[in-house]
């Protein structure tokens, strides 16, 4: 269709209308006064300091990364599978890609299986868990606030005859792993949980839920959604009772467009796409050396600074908590002892994408949901019980370990202007 690329359009400060296909909308000085904003110099212009606070959406691809990536596409374009020499050297990156992309969760390089993403790699875990053990049973267990590529597949499979069932968080997002465990029967064919939800932060008890499984429902294949914790909660999957793991390079500062599913020697699983013989016919298709080469060198670079990381963030999450905290009319809705990269709350009265919007003025970017919800209303709060307002007015910040009590400063700044102007709208 000629014309105008499809946006949205709102307000600037000035009351004037901006449009996010406009190519002067990356025009900083366009909309915000200068005095409003952090900004640098650049050709003489006046730029806006963007400060990215959504990194559980996505993250920028980490330089080295990119210089890595470029390098294996100049200079091994060779088909992995291919017999001569060139396929031969392109075949041994993939499988020291796959070792470094598996060492980060303790795992082995030949378990693991590179996917499109973490959506394509818990697509996977459930239809082929299903498909390959339908004759031992119905039953499958996971909660009803895990990411939507885990309970769509799940109610799909609930029109087919197996019996989903999808265990409620408390008010704060919590599920005990009694609560959990009480869901459990002998004949449960599949467990799935995330260890980290992606919207709220909360972590379950993986450990002691993972090993009762293993006692109450023997046959049974637990798998992991690790996509938010990949990278940053350090595990050690050899050694625990997981079969699967879901895994995404675009959370660890790799490219989009990659991600892997590790599956335990042993554990029985079909494959959902057909065609080749690729990584052993379970993910049949040409492989992408250099995505997977991406994800594999940034596995490398996390596993470097896992535990400095963590310790950065958690002090910046208690920080941007703490401060939250003291504004009138916030109400966190992230437990206590959430992940520290996650924090969700809510400005009740004022629609978060309204504020969203507001905050993206002085180059602030958070988030309202699941990015892959695309502005529906969040099915995890929901899960939790909270009230359709509190739900609406919800954001979400998530960090990095490059972000600084400076970009949260920045942004409470915006947020409390945010707050009076809008309130002020609706008087």
């Amino acid at each position: 269709m000629a014309g105008r690329s499809a946006g949205f359009a709102c307000s600037r400060p000035n009351g004037q209308l901006y449009h996010s296909a406009d190519a002067s909308w990356y025009n900083k000085t366009v909309y915000a006064p200068a005095e409003d904003r952090q900004a640098f110099q650049t050709g003489g212009e006046s730029i806006l300091k963007e400060i990215y606070l959504d990194n559980s959406a996505t993250t920028q691809v980490d330089d080295r990364v990119i210089d890595y990536i470029t390098k294996v596409m100049r200079e091994h374009y060779g088909n992995p599978s291919s017999l001569y020499d060139l396929g031969l050297q392109s075949h041994l990156l993939m499988e020291e890609a796959a070792k470094s992309a598996a060492a980060l969760i303790g795992g082995k390089g030949e378990n693991l299986y590179f996917t499109s993403g973490g959506t394509e790699s818990n697509n996977w875990a459930v239809f082929g868990t299903a498909h390959a053990k339908r004759r031992r049973g119905k039953r499958m267990v996971t909660t009803a606030f895990e990411h939507s590529s885990i309970l769509e597949p799940m109610k799909r499979l609930g029109e087919e005859g197996f019996e989903p069932v999808f265990v409620k968080p408390d008010e704060h997002g919590i599920i005990s792993a009694e609560d959990f465990l009480s869901q459990v029967t002998p004949d449960t064919i599949l467990v799935s949980f995330m260890l980290v939800n992606n919207e709220v932060g909360t972590m379950l008890p993986y450990e002691e839920i993972a090993e009762e499984v293993r006692r109450i429902a023997p046959n049974a294949t637990i798998h992991c959604d690790a996509v938010q914790a990949y990278g940053k909660l350090p595990l050690k999957v050899e050694k625990l009772p997981i079969d699967l793991v879901s895994m995404s390079g675009h959370k660890i500062h790799a490219p989009k467009g990659i991600g892997a599913l590790y599956v335990k020697k042993g554990t029985r699983i079909d494959p959902i796409i057909y065609g080749g013989a690729q990584q052993n016919g379970l993910r049949p298709g040409t492989e992408s050396l250099p995505l997977a080469c991406g994800m594999g060198y940034a596995a490398k670079l996390r596993a470097e600074t896992i535990r400095q990381d963590w310790e950065t963030v958690t002090r910046l999450q208690a920080y941007a908590r703490e401060k939250l905290s003291a504004i009138p009319g916030i109400v966190l809705n992230s437990p206590e002892h959430a992940f520290p990269y996650i924090l969700n709350f809510s400005a009740e009265g004022i629609r978060s994408e309204t504020m969203l919007h507001h905050l993206e003025q002085y180059g602030i970017y958070v988030s309202n949901a699941s990015a892959c919800g695309k502005g529906a209303a969040s099915h995890v709060l929901d899960a939790m019980g909270l009230s359709h307002r509190r739900i609406d007015s919800a954001i979400r910040l998530s960090f990095n370990a490059q972000n600084t009590e400076a970009d949260i400063d920045a942004f409470l700044e915006k947020l409390r202007l945010g707050l009076d102007t809008l309130a002020r709208a609706r008087s």
